[in-house]
């Protein structure tokens, strides 16, 4: 039998109550407390199975002290993560927490450094470094197969105003969200851009429209790399469909993807849809961070991938503002 790992969960809504299905169907895995302000989100996840009887809290500081846990996953509004990060670490725990991993470089670098001075595990729940499309883009760039990358463009647009604004959710309020869509679905856009590509923008300028709102709802901007690469970002919060599209063009290829289908280009040839066995793997955060734990597998989100994201966040929040472009600070 592995052994036996005791979670702890730090917010119970709906997203928290995916990562404790997903936790519950691992091997010798126990979600041992749950936290969260609101009665209704712990009577919700009270009905997953296994938990009716889990001890329950609305103070995480107080979980921490009564509850013997080995780890904590964090899925709370987003300003509140970096408090709740430096209290898990101090008190010996490792910790998963739900993007944005905190809210600015400032608050990045503290959690690091908590990180290492703690000797536990950090990692961010950024799904997509554990989808097999994104994973057979990047190990085809990073082999340098098509050389170097030259342009990126990738769209993503959502009915997030009508969703957070409209309704008044707490994404929509600054002081617990952060920022808007760019902070938030968008925030995955550009961690899996930099991720597969292995570039980062050096300066960056952004055209940014709240639509009234206190958060950023549209962005559109563009980055010039280190290496002299272009990328585009387009992040649409006011949109009545979901749809999410990226290309990346290298000198002698070309790879989209387009939900979970990849298609390649190389050199002159037609397109090739990409059959699913060869693109790999999938499995998930939850997954990797238990078993990073237990010394099985290395972390596929570590805190310094997240770094990068809010540092080009930033600067196309300090572009949106200024009307002029902005170096991204390294």
């Amino acid at each position: 039998m592995p052994k036996k790992i005791r979670v702890a969960m730090i917010g119970c809504g709906g997203n928290a109550r995916h990562h404790m299905t997903q936790l519950t169907k691992i091997s010798g895995v126990k979600i041992v407390g749950l936290c969260d302000p609101s009665p209704k989100a712990i009577e919700a996840a009270q009905q997953i199975e296994g938990l009716a009887k889990v001890p329950v809290f609305t103070d995480h500081k107080r979980m921490l002290k009564e509850v013997a846990s080995d780890a904590i996953e964090i899925s709370t509004p987003h300003t509140q993560h970096a408090r709740q990060i430096l209290d898990s670490l101090a008190a010996g725990r490792h910790v998963m927490c739900e993007k944005p991993l905190v809210c600015t470089v400032a608050d990045c670098k503290k959690v690091i450094k908590a990180r290492d001075k703690s000797g536990r595990i950090l990692m961010t729940a950024y799904q997509r470094h554990f989808q097999a499309p994104y994973r057979y883009c990047r190990e085809v760039i990073q082999s340098g197969k098509y050389g170097k990358v030259n342009f990126t463009s990738c769209l993503q647009s959502q009915n997030w105003f009508r969703g957070c604004v409209l309704t008044k959710t707490w994404r929509s309020q600054l002081a617990l969200s952060g920022g808007g869509q760019l902070n938030d679905s968008g925030s995955h856009l550009l961690d899996i851009m930099m991720w597969m590509t292995g570039q980062q923008p050096a300066e960056v300028f952004a055209q940014i429209d709240n639509l009234g709102a206190e958060v950023d709802i549209l962005t559109a901007m563009t980055c010039r790399t280190a290496t002299g690469a272009l990328m585009s970002f387009s992040v649409v919060g006011h949109s009545v469909n979901w749809l999410e599209d990226i290309t990346i063009w290298m000198e002698e290829g070309t790879l989209a993807i387009r939900g979970s289908t990849v298609t390649e280009w190389a050199g002159t040839e037609r397109a090739r849809e990409v059959p699913a066995e060869e693109l790999g793997r999938s499995w998930s955060p939850d997954l990797n961070f238990i078993a990073a734990i237990r010394g099985k597998e290395e972390i596929q989100t570590p805190p310094e991938e997240f770094l990068k994201v809010i540092q080009l966040t930033e600067a196309a929040w300090k572009s949106g503002a200024s009307g002029v472009p902005a170096k991204v600070k390294y």
